[in-house]
């Protein structure tokens, strides 16, 4: 080890792992195997990283919320397996809310990301540089975002969503389409993501007869809800559409026009 590092002797550190100079490492601390950690990094107490993830310089990892609420509850930030941390990310632990903040496995969290207590970070997640997610926010698997967006707390994002740079979330956003515009809108079903990630067409085309139904069609939700339900085909895409809209009490982003 060496002397330019800070490295608590309690800390549990799996094999093949690197750390760089400059790096301080709690003692409430778990790091898997084969992870690469840069220099002038701070990983605190509750820190729980997996197997294989890099984290690049300047970040901070389970700091104590910026919740004024915390009494200093014992709470973790769990980093999955594989996840890539760029420079000066933040993310804080949890509250006694969750107990937890987690980012999943896959994910890539680019320069000065701001991940805040609490919130859930799904599977092969990308969220660009300097957006904020605040607390208590949940983000579905394999969700983009880009640049310099603010999600505001206790906001939910749907699965396979894309969220346009510099937007501001303040509503849920549903899964599988794209999110733009100001106040935040539906611009679309996110083909091109579900084409990357191996839907086929007519999986995409049941996606968009849903949301042709509920954005295009119908004025009011309720009747949209009931529209999609009974008159499209049963499947598993229309459910997962439906029954998180349905969960949103505080509402969803408003359609295109």
């Amino acid at each position: 080890m060496s002397s330019l590092q800070h490295i608590d002797p309690r800390a549990k550190i799996g094999s093949g792992v690197e750390i760089g100079p400059f790096t301080a490492i709690y003692g409430d601390v778990e790091i898997g195997e084969g992870t690469w950690i840069g220099p002038h990094v701070t990983i605190m107490d509750g820190a729980r990283i997996g197997k294989n993830c890099r984290i690049f310089p300047g970040a901070v990892i389970s700091a104590i919320p910026q919740d004024l609420k915390f009494a200093g509850e014992v709470t973790t930030a769990e980093i999955g397996d594989n996840t890539t941390i760029r420079e000066c990310v933040t993310i804080n632990r949890g509250t006694q809310d969750r107990f937890t903040t987690k980012v999943g496995k896959n994910c890539l969290l680019m320069a000065y990301v701001h991940i805040a207590h609490d919130a859930l970070i799904g599977d092969n997640c990308i969220i660009a540089n300097s957006a904020n997610i605040a607390g208590h926010v949940v983000v579905e698997d394999n969700v983009v975002i880009e640049g310099v967006v603010a999600v505001q707390q206790f906001i939910r994002i749907g699965q396979h969503a894309f969220i346009a740079g510099g937007s501001l979330v303040r509503k849920n956003v549903p899964p599988y389409i794209k999110a733009a515009r100001e106040p935040l809108s539906y611009a679309g079903v996110n083909t091109v993501g579900l084409r990357r990630r191996g839907f086929s067409n007519e999986a995409i085309a049941r996606v968009e007869d849903v949301y042709r139904a509920i954005y295009v069609h119908n004025s009011n939700m309720s009747s949209a809800l009931t529209v999609a339900d009974v008159e499209l085909p049963q499947s598993q895409e229309k459910q997962i559409i439906l029954d998180f809209i349905r969960a949103s009490e505080n509402g969803i982003i408003r359609g295109p026009f």
